[in-house]
C-alpha cells in the first residue's frame, strides 16, 4: 500500500513538473501572434474596445492575451473588397486611428511599437507589444503616397492582396477561380515596383492571399526576407490558401519564415461548417510538416483569431496559446526551437527588413 502512494506521488509530482515545465518556458518565450483581426472584426464592426473583457464576445482582448503569454501581437488593418478608390485608405487609416487611441487609454498595459527595440523595450516593461499590418493592397488605393503613409504611422507589413486582386497583383482567390478572367496573373510592373518599395522602406511583404504567380514574381523581386502572416500546408490541406511544398521551400531560401493560420478549415480537409473543429494536434501537424521541410528557423503562429469562426478544439481564444507549447514539448522540440516558433523566427526577419 505505501509503494502503491509511493507511485501515485510521482506520478503526480511527474505530472505537476511537466505543467510547470511547459507553462514556464511559455512564460519564459517572446511570443507572437502575426495576426489578429480583432480591430475590424469587433472594434469597428460591433463599437467594442479590445481594452475592456470581451469574454463571449471575441476571441481577444488585453487582459486575455495578457493570461495567454502573448508579448507581441500584429493586428490586422482590414476591409474587404467593398472598400475600394476613396474609401479603402480612409476604412484602414480609421482602424490605425483606433488602435492609437485604445494605446493611450491603456498606456500601463500595451504599447505601439515599429521595431526590435521598442519590442523588446515592451516585453521587458510587461506590456503588450502591438504592431500593425495592413491586410490587403487595394488599401493604397494604387498610390505609393499611401504606402509612405502607412509606413509613417507604424504598419510594418503588408500583404499584397486579400481574396481580391488589385490592379498589380493577384491573389490566390482569384488565380484559382474559373471566373477570374483577368490576365496577366502575378506582379505587373508597378506591382513590382511597390515590392522594392516595400523593401526600401523595411516593411515586411506579406505572401498570404497571393496567388501562386504572384508569389513566385515576389520571390523574384525582393532582397530581404518574406512572411506569410497567417497561412498552412497544402499537401495537409488542399485548399487555394495553403502553401504548397516549392512555396514553402522558397520561403526557407529566402530566410523568411510562414505564421501558421489557425483556421479550421486550412488545416482539416474533412472540415464542414457544421462539423466539430480540427483537432489541436493538427495544428501541430502543420508546424511540424514545415520544420521537417525547411527547418525550424522558418515557421511561427499567425492565428486569425477574430477572423475565423472555428480555431482548432481547445484553443478557443487567446488565452490558450500555452497548449501550442505543451504540444510541441510532447512532440519532442527542443526547447530553443520552440522558442523560435513562438516569436523568434519573427523578430528575426523583423530585424532583417530593418533599413540599415
Amino acid at each position: 500500500m505505501i509503494k502503491y502512494f509511493l507511485i501515485v506521488a510521482a506520478l503526480l509530482g511527474g505530472l505537476r513538473a511537466g505543467a510547470q515545465s511547459y507553462l514556464q518556458l511559455h512564460e519564459k518565450a517572446i511570443v507572437v501572434d502575426t495576426h489578429n483581426d480583432v480591430l475590424s472584426a469587433a472594434t469597428i464592426e460591433q463599437g467594442l474596445d479590445f481594452g475592456n473583457d470581451l469574454t463571449g464576445k471575441t476571441h481577444t482582448d488585453l487582459a486575455r492575451l495578457k493570461k495567454g503569454g502573448v508579448d507581441v501581437q500584429v493586428f490586422s488593418i482590414f476591409c474587404d473588397d467593398r472598400f475600394g478608390t476613396g474609401s479603402a485608405f480612409h476604412a484602414a487609416t480609421r482602424e490605425i486611428d483606433s488602435l492609437y487611441a485604445i494605446a493611450a487609454r491603456n498606456p500601463d498595459k500595451m504599447t505601439i511599437v515599429t521595431d526590435v527595440a521598442g519590442l523588446e523595450r515592451a516585453v521587458k516593461a510587461h506590456k503588450l507589444a502591438a504592431m500593425m499590418g495592413v491586410e490587403g493592397g487595394h488599401m493604397i488605393e494604387d498610390r505609393m503616397d499611401y504606402l509612405d503613409s502607412f509606413y509613417a504611422r507604424g504598419v510594418r507589413y503588408m500583404t499584397l492582396t486579400w481574396n481580391n486582386s488589385t490592379s498589380w497583383a493577384t491573389s490566390a482567390m482569384d488565380e484559382t477561380s474559373k471566373a477570374f478572367t483577368v490576365t496577366p496573373y502575378g506582379l505587373t510592373e508597378r506591382g513590382k515596383a511597390i515590392v522594392r518599395h516595400m523593401n526600401e522602406l523595411g516593411m515586411l511583404v506579406d505572401l498570404s492571399h497571393v496567388g501562386e504567380k504572384t508569389f513566385w514574381d515576389v520571390i523574384h523581386t525582393v532582397n530581404k526576407p518574406v512572411i506569410c502572416s497567417h497561412s498552412s500546408v497544402y499537401a495537409l490541406c488542399p485548399v487555394f490558401r495553403n502553401l504548397k511544398d516549392d512555396q514553402i521551400k522558397a520561403i526557407g531560401q529566402n530566410g523568411g519564415v510562414i505564421q501558421v493560420n489557425f483556421y479550421s478549415a486550412f488545416l482539416d480537409s474533412n472540415y464542414r461548417r457544421d462539423s466539430l473543429r480540427a483537432p489541436l494536434w493538427l495544428l501541430i501537424d502543420h508546424i511540424d510538416y514545415i520544420v521537417k521541410l525547411i527547418g525550424p528557423d522558418h515557421v511561427g503562429l499567425g492565428s486569425d483569431f477574430d477572423g475565423i469562426e472555428s480555431p482548432p478544439q481547445q484553443l478557443d481564444d487567446v488565452t490558450t496559446y500555452p497548449l501550442i507549447t505543451r504540444e510541441l514539448l510532447k512532440r519532442g522540440y527542443k526547447d530553443a526551437d520552440i522558442r523560435k516558433i513562438l516569436g523568434g523566427n519573427f523578430i528575426r526577419v523583423l530585424k532583417a527588413n530593418k533599413v540599415k
